[in-house]
């Protein structure tokens, strides 16, 4: 009788409440089964394979401008003798089944294709603007490429038509900085840039005084002044042709002191100027003998 009670007490209880599932996670992503599918996705994410160079191609938007190959052939002697270090990023690539988009490493992969070994690789799965922001991000913490290079690479970020808070993003940069980056990029025609070369020594204010020379100048007589053995020489050789002419002289010019007294002439002479410093500007031209390399210097500095 206690049992017929007790199993009339439990039909007679009312149906449990439908658990609310429309917020649930689902059921892999619970407990110790959702930690170990997480576990397991992070290390597919950080996993490195082996991929044949021959399945890699490129993707993303250009960032060097010198090819380099001394580099890249120092680049591959070193694999060659120490095998790869550092893996590579690469995404599936979203047109062709089973071969991929390299995000970054393009000369490893370069360097591994010409040896014929298989490339170590890290594989994400990015959508292009994912892809770009990860090469973006990876072009800011490398020390090698240069202001041009970077601002180059965010002019084609800009044209590809990402917002400007995506291009900060990718490159790590404040918008004032990217500012300054696009007025170079688009104030300097892209073959005289071209014809220039990364010119790594050369950062952004000299870049952005060579804007201001170059308005109004020849651009052919520019383009044709970029000679030099390095992209840095060719830089100052097309910075000096961008200088603004000196009014021809008409006859030696009075220099005078700060009160106005008489210190000397200058006259220009071929290929050089003469500057005589005589009477009371006889002691100022030994001072201006013994500190040239200041005066130099400050010059040096009003220019750049």
């Amino acid at each position: 009788m206690a049992r017929k009670n007790l199993l009339q007490g439990l039909m007679s209880q009312a149906p449990a409440e439908p658990e609310d599932t429309a917020n649930a996670l689902p059921r892999y992503e619970r407990g110790a089964i959702g930690a170990v599918s997480k576990s397991i996705d992070d290390l597919k994410r950080r996993a490195i394979i082996d991929v044949l160079p021959d399945m890699i191609d490129n993707a993303g938007l250009k960032d060097r401008l010198d090819e380099d190959p001394e580099g890249l052939a120092v680049l591959t002697e070193s694999i060659r003798e120490y095998g790869q270090q550092v893996p590579v990023l690469l995404r599936h690539s979203p047109n062709s089944e089973g071969r991929y988009d390299v995000v970054y490493g393009r000369r490893r992969v370069a360097a591994l294709k010409a040896l014929r070994q298989p490339v170590k690789a890290m594989v994400r799965t990015l959508d292009d603007r994912e892809l770009v922001i990860a090469q973006g991000q990876e072009n800011s913490a490398r020390k090698d490429l240069s202001f041009i290079e970077k601002a180059l690479f965010a002019q084609q970020m800009v044209k590809a038509g990402y917002e400007r808070k995506i291009v900060c993003d990718a490159l790590s940069i404040d918008k004032t900085v990217i500012s300054r980056m696009l007025t170079v990029a688009e104030s300097l025609p892209h073959r005289l840039i071209l014809a220039i070369g990364s010119a790594p020594s050369v950062g952004r204010d000299r870049w952005l005084a060579l804007v201001q020379r170059a308005r109004g100048a020849d651009l052919v007589t520019l383009q044709r002044a970029a000679q030099g053995p390095g992209s840095d020489q060719r830089f100052e050789a097309v910075f000096a042709a961008a200088a603004p002419a000196r009014p021809a002289s008409s006859g030696p010019r009075k220099l005078t002191g700060d009160g106005g007294e008489t210190l000397g002439e200058a006259r220009a002479a071929k290929n050089k100027l003469v500057i005589e410093l005589s009477g009371q500007g006889r002691e100022f031209g030994d001072w201006l003998a013994d500190h040239l390399h200041e005066v130099h210097r400050n010059w040096l500095k009003s220019n750049s």
